[in-house]
């Protein structure tokens, strides 16, 4: 893929809609098996809904990164200021553009914009634990695990239905710069 004609841009409240088909096309569905991203054995129901990335569109202290090749939208990723760090979150590759590259690139910049904008020196994100080929990924761009786990929240359809009862995140972390 020629990562050379991405451009990178914060999401206003006009991207919602194509945002949420997007992040939905990634991680549910039928769609989503086309890439390797899909939570699809794990997770039945939507992933996000039109509210949930309007509030992360609006979030005083956060961004959602829009990235588009020729005008057309092919991935995203939340940014979120925490204090001394950023979250990293709501990642979305167009299924058929996964593993291409496009991933290392988009998140390098997502680093970037994070320590630029707010001088953070780490990152943090959270991946459900299950995801041990996702999480390995991430260990390749120098994120580490912590070991630290928090619930998965059962019971919010809003962030889907999962098909077994052993989900929790756990909580990857890189130092910046």
């Amino acid at each position: 893929m020629d990562t050379a004609s991405l451009s990178f841009r914060p999401a206003t409240p006009a991207d919602v809609t194509e945002l949420v088909a997007l992040v939905e096309s990634a991680y549910r569905g039928d769609t989503s098996r086309t890439g390797w991203t899909t939570e699809a054995d794990l997770i039945e129901g939507q992933r996000t809904d039109p509210q949930g990335v309007l509030d992360v569109v609006e979030k005083p202290d956060g961004m959602m990164l829009v990235v588009e090749r020729d005008g057309e939208l092919v991935a995203c990723c939340q940014l979120e200021h925490r204090g001394l760090h950023a979250y990293f979150g709501m990642f979305a590759v167009r299924p058929a553009l996964q593993g291409a590259g496009l991933g290392k690139v988009i998140i390098a910049e997502a680093e970037h914009v994070a320590a630029k904008e707010w001088g953070v020196s780490e990152m943090h994100m959270t991946v459900i634990s299950a995801r041990e080929e996702l999480i390995a990924w991430y260990e390749r761009r120098g994120y580490s695990r912590t070991g630290e786990m928090s619930p998965f929240p059962y019971g919010q359809e809003r962030f889907g239905r999962p098909t077994r009862d052993d989900l929790e995140f756990e909580l990857l972390t890189k130092r910046l710069g």
